[in-house]
């Protein structure tokens, strides 16, 4: 750990394989698939201890992270809407070689993909988007859900798959989720039965997040869920009271570059490594958490310093010191690395961010 360069994206093996287990336990026990997004590790390795721990498939959220981790697993959910025809002409190509479903909320995706799918010769499913109250993405009522996917089924070469959710809104305590799950619970139960009154199929039923991932089971009409974050965890996560800081596997290592100023120190960590994110749940926590100085606040962020405030610790880090922070939002702080570092048992391995900075 003190010989490699920083800073440096550190992934914990066993810690990932133990969040990796104990979701698809649950998962088991409550008879409900797992699908994990991708977005977060953007590993191909990853992706396959996943599928080996027995995803249903995977979720990625652009066509470029689809075309790598087709090679892992065949059944792929896009959860992004797919409008311009380059994108689609990519799906299309795609569904030669694997499964791939596409969320849509409007009948112009539902058009771009039907012509790529046309010309390709190939067909693509089709999850319609329905907005639960997170209020970014997603038909607004159980009606336009019905609407939406009568108009896929006129479609030539696509097939109604069924239903996707994203509860995004819910980021309370897991204790405190029940009746904010029931809503969801109650849109999508109404949302199935207006489409079962006209024979429409929803043979998938996709939600989850990484904050609902234990208590997907309070939502029934699921078939799948596809949380992201679970499987490195970060401060977001431990702050809003969905892991602790020994489920974080990703840990960025820096170093101690600077103390001139009193009551402060300089990390090699900016926001082109910890991104500008804040921590939703405690926003005034500062740009991470530093794990041997907890007493410690990354109070700002340039591009390539961390200034950190360690007026409150009982002994400062001293230049040339190397420290380890937990990222508010480990997703975009692994986007922006070419290679990460496994750690296993006290052995260091380079691995590649496969998928890194697949934004199309």
């Amino acid at each position: 750990m003190h010989d490699i360069p920083t800073p440096a994206l550190v992934i914990d093996w066993e810690i990932v394989d133990r969040n990796i287990k104990r979701l698809a336990e649950y998962a088991a026990q409550h008879g409900i698939g797992v699908r994990p997004h991708t977005k977060t590790h953007k590993s191909v390795l990853i992706a396959q201890m996943q599928t080996q721990a027995g995803a249903v498939g995977l979720t990625v959220a652009k066509v470029g992270e689809a075309e790598v981790m087709a090679d892992v697993h065949s059944d792929l959910l896009l959860a992004y809407p797919c409008v311009d025809a380059a994108r689609c002409e990519r799906v299309a190509e795609l569904a030669h070689r694997t499964i791939p479903h596409v969320a849509i909320d409007s009948a112009h995706a539902a058009e771009a993909l039907s012509t790529a799918a046309q010309r390709a010769d190939s067909t693509i499913g089709i999850l319609v988007d329905l907005d639960v109250g997170n209020g970014r993405t997603g038909v607004q009522t159980p009606l336009a859900a019905r609407d939406l996917a009568l108009h896929v089924e006129t479609c030539p070469g696509l097939r109604l798959d069924g239903l996707m959710v994203y509860p995004g809104h819910i980021g309370k305590a897991i204790a405190d989720q029940d009746a904010a799950l029931a809503e969801v619970e109650s849109t999508i139960a109404h949302t199935l039965k207006i489409w079962k009154r006209k024979k429409l199929a929803a043979s998938i039923v996709s939600g989850g997040s990484t904050p609902t991932a234990f208590t997907s089971h309070l939502v029934p009409s699921l078939t799948e869920y596809r949380p992201g974050t679970y499987v490195y965890n970060d401060m977001n996560c431990v702050r809003g009271g969905f892991a602790t800081l020994d489920d974080c596997a990703a840990r960025i290592v820096c170093t101690v570059v600077s103390n001139a100023v009193p009551g402060q120190v300089i990390i090699d960590a900016g926001g082109k490594t910890l991104t500008y994110d804040k921590c939703g749940p405690a926003p005034d926590s500062g740009h991470g958490h530093v794990v041997e100085y907890s007493e410690a606040k990354i109070t700002k962020l340039s591009e390539e310093h961390g200034q950190v405030d360690v007026t409150n610790c009982e002994r400062a880090p001293e230049i040339g010191e190397r420290v380890t922070i937990i990222p508010n939002h480990i997703c975009p702080c692994v986007n922006l690395q070419d290679h990460i570092w496994i750690k296993v048992d006290e052995t260091l391995k380079q691995m590649p961010v496969d998928a890194r900075g697949m934004l199309v």
